[in-house]
């Protein structure tokens, strides 16, 4: 595998930005207008306007750039200033007067994006950008955590395969900030960045290989390899262990194809172990690495696609990845169900009866459920192997796509304790999920009157009845299931993203993780 993009080189200095010789200097702005009002943009951070005046001054009051959210204006030799171009980013509308708040961390990440995708397209390798002081929600340190990662994100293209590839990848990124912030703070936040913007590079790396290089064998040594390089124990199994667990729903999947499935166990275990009774997590993925559909094939238009129907497997390998850096002081487990769903002769059927780990009987509906399948015997897995507590990540359902669009991907939970570790961490994460019911009533789509449970319940509430499933085998265990389908794949590039692959899940599920820390 190509490592792809290559590291990027990251610093913070403690000068101001203007002062200093760079090739390409980034500067946010803000739309201070708050009504029908012309807008005026501002120039983060504040305290710099006046040295900008001379140079920016008549461009930002003359309309023409109206600094909305990732809009762009690059100027040349900007005057009084010490670097060659100036590049400003628009993060969009101010706060009211008197709220007390401003742009988003959210918005700046997608904004320091925006700065790298088009310094990419530029052929420019070093990036220079001003930490905002002023007018920020949010601290130096999550703002400066969130420019590194917003650059980091956008420094990827799914290009690996082009014959003519030009390696456009940043090398080095300067950040800018005050003596006056907190710079211990700031430093530390910065390597976190670095940490987590690597960690969903990696997951988006491995989710944008193609089903005949990323087999469930292939996948199962990346994830060996980088257990080895962070310092993680690893074990990766095949059918024998799967038969001998009495892992009938993931055999079941398996059958149809001549690659061998991979069951991906990693373990993160705190420098001097924790106390007795500390809870240990259960990060669940699923790692199907192509997903024909099986007998009930799906149809030919964007099945080149479901390469990425591993993309759940791959968000807890990345995690795994950050959390063997961040060092948390809590266990946690890491399972990779692998494995293609492929038609053959030897294929599971409609109708079929699968027997769980767990003992529970599933009548098969349809074998395009699979996901569902195998996370039913890795989540019964984690919890033999001592987890007190699981998170699931997933491409399970095109049913949540429907339901919440292609803006927030789907997460349910059987426990308000637990979903308040999850809630909690979301805005620092940035990523978007919004949860869904899980009521009992849903269970009634999904009992089968030949098997315990059916792996399908109908059209209606479809994303809903694929978590029941998974719940039953949660059972009394905490447990959060997350539906990415929805996010993990980026139809059309986006001023801070490129198409392909996202990585979503990475920067939730670890700050999850890190919220149990002792």
């Amino acid at each position: 595998m190509r490592r792809y993009p290559e590291r990027v080189k990251t610093e913070i200095r403690y000068a101001i930005a203007t002062q200093v010789p760079a090739e390409l200097l980034v500067l946010f702005t803000v739309d201070q207008s708050l009504g029908a009002g012309s807008a005026t943009p501002a120039v983060f951070p504040l305290t710099e306007a006046q040295t900008l005046h001379t140079s920016v001054g008549e461009i930002l009051t003359s309309g023409e750039f109206k600094s909305a959210a990732n809009e762009t204006l690059l100027i040349h030799a900007p005057a009084g200033l010490a670097c060659k171009r100036l590049l400003l980013v628009g993060v969009g509308k101010a706060a009211a007067e008197g709220t007390g708040k401003g742009p988003s961390v959210a918005a700046l990440r997608r904004a320091a994006g925006t700065a790298a995708r088009f310094a990419r397209a530029r052929g420019s390798k070093d990036l220079a950008i001003a930490l905002p002081q002023t007018a920020v929600e949010g601290t130096d340190a999550e703002v400066a955590r969130a420019i590194v990662e917003g650059v980091l994100i956008a420094d990827f293209d799914p290009d690996t395969y082009k014959s003519d590839r030009r390696d456009l990848s940043l090398s080095t990124l300067t950040l800018f900030a005050s003596e006056r912030v907190d710079q211990a703070a700031v430093s530390a936040a910065l390597a976190e960045g670095v940490i987590l913007g690597e960690a969903q590079n990696f997951a988006r790396t491995l989710v944008n290989e193609p089903g005949n290089v990323l087999t469930p064998t292939v996948l199962g040594d990346r994830a060996a390899a980088m257990c080895k390089q962070h310092g993680l124990k690893c074990h990766v199994y095949s059918t024998d262990k799967l038969k001998s667990l009495k892992m009938g729903a993931f055999l079941g999947v398996t059958q149809g194809t001549y690659e061998p499935p991979a069951l991906i166990v990693m373990e993160y275990e705190p420098h001097g172990g924790v106390p007795a009774g500390s809870p240990v997590l259960g990060l669940v993925g699923k790692g199907i690495t192509f997903d024909t559909g099986g007998i009930s094939i799906k149809p030919a238009e964007g099945m080149e696609k479901m390469k990425y129907d591993m993309a759940g497997g791959a968000a807890m390998i990345g995690a795994m990845q950050a959390i063997a850096q961040l060092k948390p002081n809590v266990r946690v487990l890491g399972i990779v169900c692998a494995a293609e769903n492929m038609p053959s002769g030897r294929a599971y059927k409609p109708g079929d009866v699968l027997t769980a780990m767990s003992g529970k009987t599933i009548e098969v509906i349809n074998t395009d459920a699979e996901g569902r399948l195998v996370l039913a015997d890795g989540l019964h897995y984690a919890k033999t192997l001592g987890a007190t507590h699981l998170i699931d990540a997933a491409t399970l359902t095109g049913a949540v796509a429907i339901a919440l669009g292609l803006h927030n991907a789907g997460a349910f939970s059987n426990d308000d304790a637990t979903w308040d570790h999850f809630a909690g961490v979301l805005d620092r994460a940035g990523e978007p999920f919004w949860r869904l019911p899980l009521g009992d009533e849903y269970r009634e789509q999904i009992r089968s009157h030949i098997a315990d449970l059916m792996n399908t319940g109908g059209r209606y509430g479809g994303a809903i009845t694929a978590a029941m499933f998974l719940k039953e085998f949660a059972g009394d265990t905490p447990w959060i299931h997350l539906d990415i389908a929805g996010l993990a794949w980026i139809d059309d590039a986006r001023p801070w993203i490129a198409k392909g692959p996202s990585g979503v899940g990475v920067r939730s599920i670890t700050e999850w993780v890190r919220s149990y820390s002792a």
